[in-house]
């Protein structure tokens, strides 16, 4: 098979397993006392040292979690019960209708049971987000504002937002502010200290650590509620016993990917970029999606006319290539994708999107492959789209 969804999961790296065999054969609760107890808690405080300097953040404003959708539940709801703790006019979101589902989620949930409301800030065509936007809802909405969340890098198109910038309108108006980082983290240049950021969440198997394992970087003055009670781990923001060998592993990896960021990005850049470009040549109608430059290294996401986009992947899944679409599926009819719709793509274009994703371990042959598949498969997807009776969108 040739693998094309790296931004769904990647492989571990060979230092990350290495990193988990060696602390999986250890005996010992980090949170006991005894010999073992303190050579575990030793081994995790190393890691958390680790992951702190490669991310620009002090080692007490990492918090370890089960992974990225933990740490933006934690995040999210966290910094919105502190704000209305302090201040019970604080009960809005400003947040973009192009986030992953871990965070609009968490939102609708906020709003359904918590009555949060919700300030949308707009996206343009290719998925930016404007902090002039951010400074306008915060003059509008600030004094009742909790908490901004905005992703760094879109999870489907790739666009990389001005986080930066977006954060610091929010330090103005003295409002906290999140970022989603999965998808950037070990991909673009991340200093948490110099983002001015409130929150981040990152998570393990994104850059070649294994699953079940991620963290939230977390400001000491950060007014953030528990989401899980019991034995105070964590700074007493997330209970629950920590997993040393997994986080000895997301260190080892978080290590490597960003030591060898710049090589990496370099070599995947140009794989991307050929990808592109042959692609339109072969499908002259594909339609590629999000900024053409200021993106993710190893993201590809285009729209294939007169496809649905679930049936173009299994058509290429039986041809031996995996990608992946950004689109749901609900009791057996396709939905659009949330981020092209958000974007101001008709639903047809947001049904009949692909993302392609490269990793550390993508080549010149992953390439080739998709392209000795994509046209007949697309020829293939139309014409079963031509079948389809008018209006079933699809299975």
């Amino acid at each position: 098979m040739t693998y094309l969804d790296h931004a769904a999961t990647t492989e571990m790296l060979a230092v990350a397993r290495e990193a988990y065999v060696n602390a999986s054969g250890r005996l010992g609760n980090a949170s006991s006392l005894h010999a073992s107890g303190r050579a575990a808690r030793r081994l995790v405080e190393e890691s958390r040292e680790q992951i702190a300097e490669r991310l620009g953040a002090s080692p007490s404003e990492v918090v370890f979690t089960s992974g990225g959708t933990e740490s933006d539940n934690l995040a999210i709801k966290g910094l919105f019960w502190g704000a209305r703790r302090t201040d019970e006019r604080k009960n809005r979101i400003l947040v973009s209708g192009t986030e992953h589902h871990a965070v609009l989620d968490v939102v609708h949930w906020l709003q359904e049971h918590e009555g949060a409301r919700i300030s949308w800030l707009p996206v343009d065509a290719m998925g930016h987000i404007s902090p002039a936007d951010v400074v306008s809802a915060l003059e509008e909405h600030g004094d009742e504002t909790a908490v901004t969340t905005v992703m760094w890098a879109n999870n489907e198109v790739g666009t990389i937002a001005p986080v930066p910038e977006i954060a610091a309108a929010c330090v103005n108006a003295g409002v906290p502010c999140h970022s989603d980082a999965v998808q950037a983290a070990g991909s673009v240049p991340i200093d948490f200290e110099a983002s001015r950021l409130t929150a981040l969440s990152v998570s393990g198997h994104k850059l070649g650590g294994p699953m079940g394992v991620g963290a939230l970087l977390l400001s000491r003055d950060a007014a953030c509620t528990p989401v899980l009670h019991g034995g105070g781990q964590e700074r007493e923001v997330r209970s629950g016993t920590i997993d040393v060998a997994g986080i000895a592993a997301f260190a080892a990896a978080v290590t490597e990917s960003i030591d060898s960021m710049d090589k990496t990005a370099e070599r995947m850049r140009a794989l991307r970029d050929d990808l592109i470009r042959r692609v339109r040549e072969v499908v002259p109608s594909a339609v590629l999606n999000g900024d053409p430059d200021d993106r993710l290294p190893g993201n590809i996401h285009f729209s294939f006319p007169g496809c649905e986009g679930d049936a173009l992947l299994l058509v290429l899944d039986a041809a031996g290539v995996e990608c992946a679409t950004g689109s749901a599926c609900s009791a057996g009819v396709s939905q659009p994708s949330h981020v092209l719709l958000a974007m101001g793509a008709s639903e047809e274009r947001a049904r009949s999107s692909l993302r392609f994703s490269l990793g550390y371990s993508s080549t010149a042959a992953d390439v080739d492959a998709l392209l000795d598949a994509l046209p007949q498969a697309v020829a293939r997807a139309q014409a079963a789209g031509l079948s389809l009776p008018a209006g079933s969108g699809g299975a």
